[in-house]
């Protein structure tokens, strides 16, 4: 099911008598249960899309679709979405938990009475029950996220926008956050993760979109552009050193050492015959080539500028 699609979207500023072009042509989709990583370089573009898709601008062209509704024309569109943006622009400081869920549920539409239920079982499910009485200005930067979080799902929304859900947040916060952007889109929502931590993005999301100059310049699965950036030569490490012996037999059939216990294998057609020669050695790991999402991005914006240039 398509929660969200947005098609062919434009936006032009002008700035000191000249046009900008912030966004070109952007076309986005977002079914429910998945996490799309929306990704680009500041000034790309990308909050320019994400203020059009909630409805915050108008685009000068194209269109947006939450759940079949138009957000620049039918508000009640906005009822299907959520948001948790970066900072601390989500929660009011010297409020409670409790009275923050139950002032943004009212403000959301609920009653009071469903927006106080709604916030007690929110503030359960997120482990802050504790500190319901307590001031959000007094909360860990975590907890703050957490409740934040919390507040977007009020409303019960099919999309969520997260923008930069874990920034600033410690070890421990920053697995909590990601366990329920796991959970968050098990439940069937479709989630718009915007960050500049690619690790992040890398672990969370279905599907990438890398925006650039105003246009999108790659989009694919997160698996499959991986896949398609990663290299085939295998990587093995051996617990002890490797004899003199078996270095000769490795270099002779093309194997590259990078160290005594670590060899380089760019054919794998030669794995296993090295594998063979290496045994009964015991090894630390065998792996092959695998891109990170930051490479990918980097290589895709530096052919994007490339490709602008010529």
């Amino acid at each position: 099911m398509i929660i969200l699609e947005a098609r062919n979207l434009q936006k032009s500023y002008t700035e000191k008598g000249k046009t900008i072009s912030a966004v070109r042509d952007v076309s986005l989709h977002l079914s429910a249960g998945e996490v799309l990583a929306f990704l680009g370089p500041n000034g790309a573009g990308k909050t320019t899309s994400i203020k059009m898709i909630a409805g915050l601008i108008r685009p000068d062209a194209g269109w947006v679709r939450i759940g079949d509704r138009d957000p620049h024309q039918t508000p009640e569109a906005l009822r299907f979405l959520g948001a948790v943006l970066e900072g601390n622009r989500n929660l009011y400081w010297r409020l409670t938990c409790a009275e923050n869920l139950e002032y943004f549920g009212v403000l959301r539409g609920l009653s009071q009475r469903i927006a106080q239920q709604r916030g007690k079982d929110l503030l359960e499910r997120f482990g802050l029950t504790h500190k319901r009485q307590t001031l959000v200005q007094s909360l860990s930067r975590g907890m703050q996220q957490k409740l934040a979080i919390a507040v977007s799902l009020l409303h019960n929304p099919q999309l969520l926008l997260l923008d930069e859900p874990t920034l600033g947040l410690d070890v421990e916060a920053t697995e909590d956050v990601k366990r329920l952007v796991r959970e968050i889109a098990q439940e069937g929502r479709a989630i718009l993760l915007t960050t500049h931590q690619l690790g992040i993005a890398e672990e969370l999301s279905d599907r990438v979109a890398i925006i650039n100059s105003g246009e999108i310049v790659a989009e694919d699965s997160t698996d499959h552009l991986i896949r398609q950036f990663s290299g085939s030569a295998y990587r093995v490490e051996t617990e002890s050193a490797i004899d003199a012996q078996r270095l000769s037999k490795l270099q002779q059939l093309g194997v590259e050492m990078e160290s005594d216990r670590v060899l380089h294998i760019a054919d794998p057609d030669l794995l296993y015959l090295a594998l063979n020669l290496l045994a009964p050695l015991p090894l630390i790991r065998v792996e092959k080539d695998r891109a990170n999402l930051t490479e990918i991005f980097l290589q895709v914006i530096r052919d994007s500028d490339a490709s602008a240039d010529r």
